[in-house]
């Protein structure tokens, strides 16, 4: 499925550390769901995990993480995020998948309306699955639904006529008060304020030519607060 020129699905848009600093997430966590690894074991058979989120092969150095795996990988985050290692997620990720029938499941409106229950189901029908349904789906009022944490990522998606993910309130930002997204259609993806639409790199650079904040701030419809605050992520993001 595309969007406008830009295969969302193909398309690499960002290096696996970009995409783990606009997800609060180590780089090597993110590095592990997207391209797996391999444990040796002396006198036994090496532990290989396979990715769990869409990447697609490129050059060292250049972006390999397309739209949907960056859509992925935050719903990933919100699992990291209650607790549930990867070991045990990653079954409920197949079961998930089996039942939704859609590729990029977790890219998926489904998974948005539907995931809670299936989940609930996972942990009824598979054994040592029902600590991964605790972890992430609650009862209420008879009915099964995310978990708060779970459901404070999703609420950071929202969806196209196609069913799929189509925007991205990033979470290394939002956790700032600011309002930054990913969206495909605009900047090939690249991280924007969601008011006014100007590119997070772009303003940094004029900032960092020497421009002053209130200028800035004028240029681009945003206030001075939005601008330190962003200054602040990006600062702490370096000093780590």
């Amino acid at each position: 499925m595309t969007k406008g020129t830009l295969d969302v699905f193909e398309t690499p848009l960002y290096r696996v550390s970009d995409a783990a600093a606009y997800l609060g997430v180590p780089p090597s966590t993110f590095q592990t769901w997207a391209r797996g690894y391999r444990r040796p074991r002396a006198g036994r058979t090496d532990t290989t995990v396979s990715p769990v989120i869409t990447s697609v092969p490129a050059a060292r150095g250049e972006p390999t993480i397309p739209f949907v795996g960056l859509a992925e990988g935050l719903v990933l985050t919100a699992v990291r995020e209650a607790g549930v290692p990867l070991q045990r997620i990653r079954p409920a990720i197949d079961f998930l998948r089996n039942r939704i029938g859609v590729e990029h499941a977790l890219a998926s409106r489904r998974l948005y309306t539907d995931g809670a229950e299936i989940i609930f189901d996972f942990g009824q029908e598979n054994e040592g699955g029902a600590n991964t349904a605790r972890d992430l789906v609650v009862v209420r009022n008879g009915q099964r639904m995310f978990s708060e944490i779970v459901e404070r990522y999703l609420s950071r998606l929202e969806f196209g006529n196609d069913n799929y993910v189509r925007l991205i309130h990033l979470p290394e930002y939002n956790g700032a008060g600011v309002d930054v997204v990913a969206d495909p259609q605009r900047s090939f993806g690249q991280p924007i304020f969601a008011h006014g639409g100007a590119k997070v790199v772009d303003v940094l650079d004029r900032f960092r030519s020497g421009e002053q904040l209130a200028s800035l701030a004028e240029d681009f419809g945003l206030t001075v607060p939005d601008l330190e605050n962003v200054l602040r992520v990006v600062a702490s993001r370096v000093a780590a």
